[in-house]
């Protein structure tokens, strides 16, 4: 388990990368990004109320967001594929 600084530490990496997006990504990378952004910043907020730090936790939360917003229809298929490869991305950095 990491401590609650690595765990923000680590946090503030995704949405510096998540930002990047917004300044310089093309128009689907805005889009995936801010979508992405929304339950990010839950899922990161939930994490810390259950006092998970664990980077592990946090994208199996993210997954299971994104799952259950797959299934109510949220995105697009081919957008659902391209959210889940962009949070991949995000998620190993």
């Amino acid at each position: 388990m990491q401590t609650v600084t690595e765990f923000e530490q680590q946090v503030d990496i995704i949405e510096r990368k998540l930002e990047g997006y917004v300044e310089h990504g093309t128009d689907e990378e805005l889009f995936l990004s801010g979508y992405l952004h929304g339950h990010f910043s839950l899922v990161v907020s939930q994490a810390l109320l259950a006092k998970e730090y664990a980077m592990s936790a946090l994208d199996a939360r993210m997954r299971a967001s994104l799952h259950n917003a797959f299934d109510a229809k949220e995105l697009e298929q081919a957008d659902q594929a391209l959210a889940l490869s962009m949070w991949e991305r995000l998620a190993q950095s």
